[in-house]
């Protein structure tokens, strides 16, 4: 018998995936082969814009971007403004606002988040106030819509940190209660707290500053001297020390603390008074008998000077007396 021919069969071949570079920045494992290549498949080219935000390429969109894209930040209330846009639009122009913080593009891979209040919203504004909620800088665009027609996103020019805002001067009224002071205020800023400082006047070298959070709106400053004037300034402070302008001083005389029920029990009694007064002269009128009322309201007689007794002559010319004769003509009995 001849030689016994043998057979080698090859071992098994390690495929390893290849991987492939999309245009969207993604990678995909193609399976196969070392040597193997198989085409990925065709992705719309308008899929891709949907997945990457930032391109640029002007020429796919339909809409021209939004323009004058600005930020507003007063008192810790931020509000994002756009301009109208500036192309013929027959049904509604809708807009849509994202925002991108430090977390959202540090850890979420430079991702963008919806602004929830402000999607498809036919407002050229945004109110941000409850979404930047953090002091790092944030990164805002917005976007115009025209039915199935979308516009690139336009980015605020540089980004935006709430420390930024301007805070105006608080709005406050100081009453005298009694012994105390009463401070009320309007409208303060978010997370911020109230300086008020409280001096004797003509003493401001004694003053004493009380410190109060935004959300107690107002203060209460007891046991002061009766009979002194005291003078009330404030300021508003953030936690990162900015703060606003002082109020002007506003100075109230206490008036100690009989005055508390003094002032509404005198207008109490006074009222009583005239109440009883107006129901007795009213019940003297309808209860009063004619013989009683002669009694307690008699007449009193007229003067001489006013009785109507007088001789009155008044000169006649002869003619005018004949008429005024008045001649008797004595009966005849028949």
């Amino acid at each position: 018998m001849g030689e016994e021919s043998r057979v080698t069969r090859p071992g098994p071949v390690e495929v390893k995936p290849q991987w492939v570079k999309s245009g969207t920045g993604g990678l995909y494992s193609l399976p196969g082969a070392i040597n193997c290549w198989e085409p990925l498949p065709v992705v719309p080219h308008r899929l891709l814009l949907s997945i990457d935000d930032d391109d640029d390429d002007d020429s796919v969109w339909m809409l021209p971007p939004p323009r004058s894209v600005s930020m507003e930040s007063v008192n810790m209330r931020h509000v994002l403004r756009w301009g109208p846009l500036q192309a013929p639009c027959n049904m509604t122009v809708l807009y849509s606002v994202q925002f991108q913080g430090e977390f959202e593009l540090t850890v979420l891979n430079d991702s963008w988040v919806d602004a929830p209040e402000c999607q498809q919203t036919p407002h050229t504004h945004c109110d941000l106030t409850f979404d930047l909620g953090s002091d790092s800088d944030y990164n805002l665009h917005v976007r115009a819509q025209c039915g199935s027609q979308l516009s690139p996103w336009t980015k605020l020019s540089r980004p935006f940190n709430r420390r930024d805002t301007v805070l105006t001067v608080p709005e406050m009224a100081v009453t005298a209660v009694g012994d105390a002071l009463q401070v009320l205020f309007d409208r303060l800023p978010l997370t911020a707290v109230v300086m008020v400082t409280v001096w004797k006047r003509d003493n401001e070298l004694q003053t004493v500053v009380y410190k109060m959070p935004a959300e107690q709106t107002t203060l209460h400053v007891a046991a002061l001297q009766e009979g002194a004037e005291y003078c009330v300034k404030a300021q508003t402070v953030l936690h990162t020390q900015k703060h606003s302008r002082s109020t002007d001083a506003q100075c109230v005389s206490i008036t100690g603390p009989d005055s508390a029920w003094k002032r509404p029990t005198t207008v109490t009694v006074t009222v009583i008074i005239m109440a009883g007064l107006l129901f007795a002269l009213f019940w003297s009128v309808v209860h009063c008998r004619p013989d009683a009322c002669q009694t307690y309201f008699h007449k009193e007689p007229l003067p001489h000077s006013l009785q109507p007794d007088w001789d009155i002559k008044i000169p006649l010319n002869p003619e005018e007396a004949g008429l005024c004769e008045v001649h008797v003509v004595p009966s005849v009995d028949s």
